[in-house]
């Protein structure tokens, strides 16, 4: 199954775009969660690099790693995305295109299984929330 989801960011293409490739951006708003404490934020940021990203959520420890496929800045970011090595991998793009007064994002998650569909959706529009608040910020 594949979900989009789309947003608009006041901030430059190239702010949007950077802010997934840079690793002290990527701690404060990637699968951050309220109460969680991020324990390991690691990206190699190039085609055939990846990424692992660790939270602390309470007595649990959240992994979430992947490949980047693609990287064409500040326009597409493609990378494989998994949170267990029992896990199929699922695929991510991020499309970033200049917008009035920004940008807008869109992301593509290929490989989402259909129960965890509206489950997924409400995390990636969690996780653009983030990123809203960490650019602003910035």
């Amino acid at each position: 199954m594949k979900l989009q989801i789309s947003r608009q960011f006041d901030a430059s293409p190239e702010a949007v775009f950077e802010a997934w490739l840079d690793a002290e951006s990527v701690c404060q708003w990637l699968f951050a969660t309220p109460g969680g404490v991020m324990e390991k934020v690691e990206i190699v940021p190039r085609v055939g690099g990846g990424f692992t990203i660790n939270e602390r959520r309470g007595e649990t420890l959240a992994t979430h790693f992947g490949a980047y496929l693609e990287i064409d800045r500040p326009h597409r970011l493609v990378f494989t995305f998994s949170v267990s090595a029992d896990v199929p991998e699922t695929r991510v793009a991020v499309d970033v295109e200049p917008a009035p007064g920004g940008c807008r994002l869109t992301l593509t998650h290929e490989g989402v299984w259909a129960d965890y569909e509206e489950r997924t959706r409400a995390g990636w529009t969690m996780i653009l929330d983030g990123l809203a608040r960490a650019l602003r910020l910035g």
